[in-house]
């Protein structure tokens, strides 16, 4: 071989990123640095418990029946009825499952499939922050601008003046998030009626992150989760996303669903096809059976507000202050009063010397806004909140 043959072999093409700010991922850092130090992860958003044997069973009896090979590219036929069939009894909304239900590989393989079928070079999408970090990535590979709005510092209430401001004649969609990820608040009634009104006049698209559906708290105050289903106006313009990931604690099997109306959701597969194709069979089959049992995700609610209210009675015995929690398995606190670091600075140090990791809020915005609130994730063993309780109350 002649040393321009291996030169010729050896030189890897300098790229040009389509992503040149993307990094590692707060959750990735947060998590390799509890595991190196020992520490109760309360960072990343997953369970350390095990689901439901019964799930297990149904997906184990859906291989040994020899349910392995290829599904329809939208999903399972029996799988998209369930679906349709929990939205009309939940929210009163009537979907197609041949034309208008479509399984996903998770609801993050949805979100980035919806913004890849709708948005154009120099379309803008709005985005309300703190956001979960793929949105703006999303929005970026498919050549669009994400157009930043904030809500209410402190309270994470959406500003729908900042909205309407935000709208013009480039803007293609808004993606919200209810119950939200990370600030645990929820929209109400009224929130979903004034976005209902603020779109009518346009035709601006809504991508309705709803994967935390099943975790809405203090039903006795009157809270619900209020789908984009539940809107008419919304419904007739939004991609509904959700995540049998988050609802059934099996978040490692990145099965979800998107809910569209049919033109929509012809666009959506038809991106889809071209960068899924199709979704785990075994699984489909397996949670399609799983849920002719509407109790294990009616009975979620009751079983994070537990964790939660737990969890919030530890904490209340520490400097941290409380912000609500209304819906989601996250606890935010503000620690001004527990130090003078930033959130980033003081979840390393958390996770290093309390041994407690937590993710700060600071990650969700895009030019790092820091007001001095960090997000727990409470979706643990009681075991586990319990340490995590102990460490922290040496704060």
């Amino acid at each position: 071989m002649t040393t321009a043959q291996a030169t010729i072999l050896t030189r890897t093409p300098p790229l040009r990123s389509k992503l040149p700010a993307v990094g590692t991922t707060i959750f990735t850092v947060m998590s390799t640095l509890a595991l190196e130090k020992g520490a109760v992860n309360l960072g990343q958003g997953f369970p350390d418990f095990e689901c439901d044997p019964l799930l297990v069973n149904a997906v184990t009896d859906a291989m040994t029946r020899g349910l392995n090979q290829y599904p329809p590219m939208t999903g399972v036929p029996v799988l998209r009825e369930a679906i349709a069939s929990k939205l009309q009894q939940l929210h009163g909304k009537t979907y197609n499952p041949n034309t208008e239900i479509t399984v996903t590989a998770g609801a993050t393989q949805a979100i980035i499939t919806a913004i890849l079928a709708v948005v154009h070079p120099g379309d803008e999408v709005i985005v309300l922050e703190p956001c979960y970090d793929s949105y703006v990535p999303n929005i970026e590979l498919a050549g669009g601008v994400a157009v930043r709005v904030p809500l209410t510092p402190g309270s994470f209430r959406p500003d729908f003046d900042k909205i309407s401001a935000a709208i013009n004649s480039k803007t293609r969609a808004i993606l919200i998030n209810t119950p939200h990820n990370p600030s645990a608040t929820v929209w109400t009634r009224e929130d979903m009626l004034r976005l209902e009104e603020i779109l009518a006049p346009t035709d601006v698209l809504l991508i309705s992150d709803e994967v935390y559906e099943h975790m809405v708290f203090d039903a006795a105050q009157g809270r619900v989760h209020e789908s984009a289903a539940r809107f008419a106006g919304l419904a007739a313009r939004a991609f509904i996303v959700s995540s049998f990931g988050k609802t059934y604690h099996v978040t490692g099997w990145k099965v979800g669903y998107v809910a569209a109306p049919a033109p929509l959701t012809t666009e959506f597969r038809k991106v889809h096809q071209f960068n899924v194709f199709t979704v785990n069979t075994p699984v489909q089959y397996g949670l399609a059976s799983y849920m002719a049992d509407p109790k294990p995700y009616l009975d979620l609610p009751a079983f994070y507000q537990r964790k939660r209210d737990l969890f919030r009675e530890g904490l209340a015995k520490t400097r941290f202050k409380l912000l609500p929690s209304e819906g989601s398995y996250f606890q935010c606190v503000d620690i001004s009063e527990a130090t003078d670091m930033n959130e980033a600075d003081f979840c390393k140090w958390l996770t290093t010397e309390i041994g407690v990791a937590a993710i700060p809020l600071s990650a969700f915005y895009g030019d790092g806004f820091d007001q001095r609130v960090v997000r727990f994730c409470f979706a643990k063993k009681d075991e586990t909140l319990n340490l995590a309780i102990e460490r922290l109350a040496k704060l």
